[in-house]
């Protein structure tokens, strides 16, 4: 009987250990996640999103209510406000941890008592597509699988990833300033863990094969709690070898292919997600040949998008949009302008001159932002992301300071984000237009806590429902937006895309049904003065008819031009699908 399933996991096995029986490690694998050796795979590009998908990122705890946990709190809310606006819903760990706000696990297996339980967990991932973290690059340094590194004793003693202080370790790429290794006493003497990001988040060793194993049972797990959209995180670092980057390595490349071949044989529709902020170019070979990731993050768009914003010139937005492939059928990319992190400045790398990068950090530092730094091979420390909310980075232009276009500039960034081919994901404090929370900031020491407010429910709805508040504004605008985003065949994350040339301050794309029977037209002002666009410049079909899908503008003269407000956007259709 033929087994190409097992055949498949073995070659791959073979790149990562070539010195170890890779079949017994195959049949290990697949019994662990209840498959079968000659498992038939699923189909090929098979696309498991449509233009109705939006994601929400949030983390368990972000909405609070007295009394009640925060697990159940959020899915009230979902259902209460956003139940017909997102189609999945992106929880940020949600496991027992020690710091860095959930990234730091001490159990993949449980859920935080102080949350919920696994029970809240199921009824979210029965209303809608869960995606959950797998922090798959280091664990907690108070984990019990840590605890036994420490104490030499399974399982846990070969885990975690050692280093030698007197290995050249100069070429390898830091997102800290932190120390990489850090010395622990353990019951056979002192040893060198590797810590990429923080003495408390241990690098784990898949050079032991048992680690591998150990997270195919952690993702049958979540596949079975309901769990469908797997974020890999910080996976670009997952292995290392001493006298390299310690990034990017084909060993890495491969695990994610074994994860992936993992994962859609247990369940189809599963989607492997991959967080790596990155320089582009290096960010877009996690698409792999259509068998690495399903979906990567575009980290390159919310740098990219503030900046256009703030300066009122589009070149580089443009430049960048023009570069970027059409991904495959069955991969596609996410788009999002905020999240938990800061705005990533390593994206700009060869987008950005040094000095406009500057600049978009003075801009943010005089709207209240902080900057967090990393530590380059040869010991100098550079801006490796801005702290701020999302709100506060687009209160005015790096040219005049904070104005009264806030709002308008915010909703701008947004309608942007809605129509670029991809999936769109809003963080929850984008889309309650939350402010930045300098006094958590305070309250906890670290600089990311800026754009991780928490809200009492009742606050939150009170605010949302006062139609004069900026929440209320921004809330309902973006739901409105959403909705008709939801419905347009043309905006399809697979949809062709092309770059419209408008001139510095209109920024356009032209998006076409996959069908080919609806076009939209997305121009937007990205500007504090108004702009003339001539119809004639975009080339609309004459015998069609043409109408905004977001003022309901019809346009009866193709001979002549639209004018739109600063910041106004305009989705001009040859087809109305919004009734």
């Amino acid at each position: 009987m033929t087994q190409p399933l097992k055949v498949k996991l073995e070659s791959m096995l073979e790149v990562v250990y070539p010195e170890l029986d890779c079949d017994f490690l195959a049949e290990q694998l697949l019994a662990t996640m209840g498959l079968e050796p000659n498992q038939e795979p699923p189909p090929a590009h098979q696309n498991h999103w449509d233009e109705s998908d939006v994601v929400l990122i949030t983390y368990a705890d972000t909405v609070q209510r007295a009394d009640e946990k925060p697990l159940v709190t959020l899915h009230r809310f979902l259902q209460d406000c956003l139940a017909d606006t997102v189609s999945s819903v992106h929880i940020l760990p949600f496991f027992p941890y020690s710091s860095d706000d959930g990234f730091s696990v001490m159990d993949y297996l449980a859920v935080n008592e102080s949350h919920g339980a696994w029970e809240d967990i199921e009824r979210i991932a029965g209303d809608y597509k869960l995606m959950a973290d797998l922090v798959i690059n280091h664990m907690s340094a108070r984990s019990r699988w840590f605890e036994n590194f420490r104490k030499r004793v399974e399982p846990g003693k070969d885990y975690f990833f050692e280093g030698n202080p007197r290995d050249d370790l100069s070429a390898v790429v830091r997102p800290r300033t932190s120390p990489l290794l850090n010395a622990v006493q353990t019951d056979d003497g002192e040893r060198y863990v590797w810590c990429t990001f923080s003495e408390d988040q241990v690098d784990l060793n898949f050079a032991n094969p048992m680690v591998l194993i150990e997270f195919a049972a952690i993702i049958r797990y979540y596949l079975e709690r309901g769990i469908i959209l797997f974020r890999l995180d910080a996976v670009a670092f997952l292995w290392k070898e001493p006298g390299t980057p310690c990034i990017h390595l084909q060993q890495t490349h491969e695990l994610i292919k074994i994860l992936r071949l993992l994962i859609e044989h247990h369940s189809p529709n599963a989607v492997v997600i991959t967080e790596t902020n990155v320089p582009n170019r290096e960010n877009l070979t996690y698409f792999g040949n259509a068998n690495e990731a399903h979906v990567i993050y575009n980290f390159s768009l919310p740098p990219l998008l503030i900046n256009t914003l703030v300066t009122g010139d589009c070149k580089h937005l443009k430049t960048w949009l023009m570069s970027m492939p059409p991904a495959q059928m069955g991969t596609t990319y996410l788009n999002f302008i905020a999240s938990h992190d800061g705005v990533g400045m390593r994206p700009t790398d060869g987008l950005l001159s040094d000095e406009e990068k500057q600049r978009l950090i003075n801009t943010m530092e005089s709207f209240g932002g902080k900057v967090s730094f990393r530590r380059t091979p040869d010991g100098r420390d550079q801006p490796y992301e801005i702290n701020i909310a999302l709100y506060d980075a687009l209160q005015g232009t790096a040219e005049s300071g904070r104005d009264h276009w806030q709002l308008p500039r915010f909703l701008c960034a947004h309608t942007i984000m809605l129509a670029l081919e991809g999936i769109p994901a809003f963080y929850i404090h984008s889309l309650l237009a939350t402010e930045n929370d300098l006094a958590r900031v305070e309250h906890t020491g670290r600089l990311r806590s800026i754009n991780r407010s928490q809200w009492q429910l009742d606050d939150l709805e009170e605010k949302l429902g006062d139609p004069l508040s900026h929440h209320g504004k921004a809330f309902a605008e973006l739901k409105r937006l959403i909705a008709i985003r939801r419905k347009q065949p043309a905006f399809h994350p697979n949809a062709t895309q092309f770059t419209l040339h408008l001139g510095l301050k209109l920024f356009g794309f032209w998006r076409q049904s996959m069908r080919r029977d609806q076009s939209i037209f997305c121009i937007h002002n990205i500007s504090d003065q108004l702009q003339e666009v001539a119809l004639s410049d975009i080339n609309l079909i004459g015998t069609d008819h043409w109408q905004d899908l977001i003022s309901g503008l019809k346009i009866d003269d193709l001979s002549g031009s639209v004018t739109l407000k600063p910041y106004q956007s305009v989705w001009l259709s040859n087809r109305d699908v919004t009734n």
